[in-house]
């Protein structure tokens, strides 16, 4: 192994272990959904702020394909890209059926304000991806896309045991992530590992999850004060 490949991979495992510190799956909103503890009504203004996060996830992609100088590397993410946003079956509209299966519209999902918190997440995500260098955008959505698999299955488990969705329509948008985003991850954590070259890199990449992982935790905040009963 390079002294490069060795540099990247230890920052590839400091991501990591910082990423587990932070799990979401150890936020209370995600432990209560994971036993049933949630009312419906909680699961609903998720929904609706989630959609945000979701129909804007697309446009994260894209500002770390354009901060993205090489070729193959753009079209490893461009791959990203076109399974998040294209044709019918695009995430969004998944998120939007899965609303549905809750006894949401689409309107109130559509049409419903973002929390703060959820605004912050947006545009965090947006400046780490498009307004940082590549290696920070990278490392951002390492931070998330790591965790999806693991957290949409056990989302998908306690949908199926403790609130009666079952319909593969309704949770298609979990069935999709829950395999789709395990090569997603690795794409990205291999470019963390080929990007992180420098002390300035490493130190870029650290800073990016730091952020990343703090505004995915904040979001779930905002979801509890406004939609858990204390």
């Amino acid at each position: 192994m390079t002294t490069q490949a060795r540099t990247g991979e230890t920052l590839c495992d400091r991501i990591d272990a910082l990423i587990a510190e932070r799990s979401l799956l150890k936020h209370p909103f995600y432990t209560k959904w994971q036993v049933g503890e949630l009312t419906v009504d909680s699961l609903k203004g998720y929904a609706c702020q989630y959609y945000h996060h979701v129909l804007q996830f697309p446009t994260y992609v894209s500002g770390a394909h354009a901060n993205c100088d090489d070729l193959p590397d753009r079209q490893e993410l461009l791959e990203n890209l076109v399974e998040e946003e294209q044709g019918p079956n695009n995430h969004p509209e998944l998120w939007l059926r899965f609303g549905e299966a809750l006894g949401l519209s689409r309107e109130e999902i559509i049409e419903s304000a973002p929390l703060p918190e959820t605004t912050n997440l947006i545009t965090t995500y947006r400046r780490l991806t498009k307004d940082s260098p590549f290696i920070g955008g990278i490392a951002a959505l390492y931070a998330y896309e790591s965790q999806v698999p693991e957290v949409a299955g056990r989302k998908m488990a306690g949908l199926k045991q403790f609130y009666g969705i079952d319909d593969p329509q309704g949770l298609k948008f979990f069935i999709v992530h829950h395999s789709l985003d395990v090569e997603h991850s690795k794409v990205a954590r291999n470019l963390v590992a080929k990007y992180g070259e420098t002390p300035k890199d490493e130190e870029e990449a650290l800073d990016a999850v730091d952020e990343a992982t703090v505004a995915l935790n904040t979001f779930l905040d905002g979801v509890c004060r406004e939609y858990v009963a204390a």
